[in-house]
């Protein structure tokens, strides 16, 4: 099979060199916002959408005009793949996957990319890279490159620059040696709990380091913006919040890989965190209720990172030849194991679950990973689909007004 894997390094680039990666970031930011402004302008002129084989054009009049000669200094490459970023963002706004394409702002993610594998030279023996009009740049090779080299994105963070480097290569077949299956309830008091019972800690990084933040922020707010000193302090929340990432970064790839490689099938609950952290403020007309409740609970759902550990589930489970199922989440916590009597009243409390029908009691996160396992299961055996999007379409379709079918006598079953 054809893996496509991406390995990222710290690069150490001299002063020139990291003076231009500021310059060709800048550019491709420049490119991206003006093509998005020629965009909306079109589209309220009443003319269609321009592709990227027609803005592509537009592109060449910039570079070679003389409002923006600066243009032409930086690789043509990372300034199309610019263009090509905005398309996607529009596709993705068409197909209803993202909101509409906004402006990038000055100080925000400065990356560029070099899309053709043709113009990236490598010397790993030596730890060097060469990219178009930066030259050879020395980097921490941490560990091998493997597989062909495809294109390379650089990108800065805290003032420190990064290069991912996606490859290509040919790998054998997995072959599954796990043969267990395990449910998995996400939580924040635990981050995950599963079926036999067992359960990870939450790491919250964001919470460890939460009052050295609010520290640092107030001492840069008392700071004359863009002044030197003001720098400093933007610098020093810079390298706080790099850290607090890296840290859930390592704890969710650690967990997961863990987690892969024991597991033949894991089953998880289909969350829809963007809607599960939505802010609880309301309007002016509708204010919200227990915003402060919800704000924590919002920081303390996007401290664990349940879609990144999803997403990092995803493809592990795919390399080890295992299966990942995502089911609907719905009364997981409330349906007894042993009768399945579904109540609301079997959960009381956070943490003790007991069935008012048949008394049988345990930790609710564990009754709850027990019901996502068996609801896998059903997946997994019959092909039954109870993912939260299905069962959303299923209900779409019962409200639908239908004519009642006639029903003749032969199809009518006495018990």
């Amino acid at each position: 099979m054809q893996r496509l894997q991406a390995f990222k390094y710290e690069l150490m680039p001299d002063g020139a060199q990291e003076c231009q990666m500021a310059r060709f970031a800048g550019a491709c930011r420049f490119v991206f916002n003006k093509a998005l402004a020629l965009q909306q302008a079109n589209h309220q002129a009443g003319g269609k959408f321009i592709g990227y084989v027609a803005m592509a054009k537009h592109l060449t009049a910039w570079r070679n005009g003389p409002e923006t000669p600066w243009l032409a200094n930086a690789p043509v490459h990372p300034l199309q793949h610019a263009l090509k970023d905005l398309e996607k963002a529009y596709k993705n706004f068409f197909a209803g996957r993202a909101s509409f394409p906004r402006f990038k702002r000055r100080g925000g993610v400065a990356a560029f990319r070099y899309p053709d594998p043709k113009q990236i030279k490598h010397d790993w023996a030596n730890a060097r890279i060469f990219l178009p009009k930066l030259g050879w740049m020395r980097l921490r090779l941490s560990r091998p490159v493997l597989g062909e080299v495809r294109n390379a994105t650089v990108s800065v963070r805290s003032g420190r620059w990064f290069v991912s480097i996606q490859t290509v290569r040919e790998v054998a077949d997995p072959v599954l040696v796990a043969t267990s299956a395990i449910g998995i309830d996400m939580g924040v008091a635990r981050f995950a709990t599963m079926s036999d019972g067992t359960y990870l800690a939450p790491q919250a990084s964001f919470k460890r380091h939460e009052v050295r933040l609010a520290r640092y922020q107030r001492r840069m707010a008392r700071k004359v913006k863009g002044s030197a000193n003001w720098k400093k302090a933007k610098a020093r929340v810079q390298r706080l919040h790099s850290r607090i990432a890296n840290v859930r970064q390592d704890f969710l790839h650690k967990a997961s890989s863990q987690i892969a490689a024991q597991h033949a099938m894991v089953v998880i609950e289909d969350l829809q965190v963007r809607n599960m952290s939505a802010s609880a403020k309301g309007c002016t007309g509708a204010p919200g209720r227990n915003v402060r409740a919800k704000s924590g609970l919002n920081k303390a759902i996007l401290d664990q990172g349940w879609a990144e550990f999803r997403r990092q589930l995803a493809y592990k489970m795919q390399w080890s030849g295992g299966e990942l199922i995502a089911v609907d989440p719905r009364n997981t916590s409330r349906t007894c194991p042993e009768c399945w009597h579904v109540d609301a009243q079997n959960r009381k409390t956070q943490a003790i679950f007991r069935c008012v029908v048949c008394g049988h009691t345990a930790h609710a996160d564990v009754v709850g990973a027990i019901n996502i396992l068996a609801r896998g299961h059903r997946v997994a055996a019959c092909g039954e689909d109870v993912s939260r999007g299905e069962a959303v379409r299923q209900l779409r379709a019962a409200s639908v007004k239908q004519e009642p079918a006639e029903v003749t006598t032969h199809e009518v079953t006495h018990a």
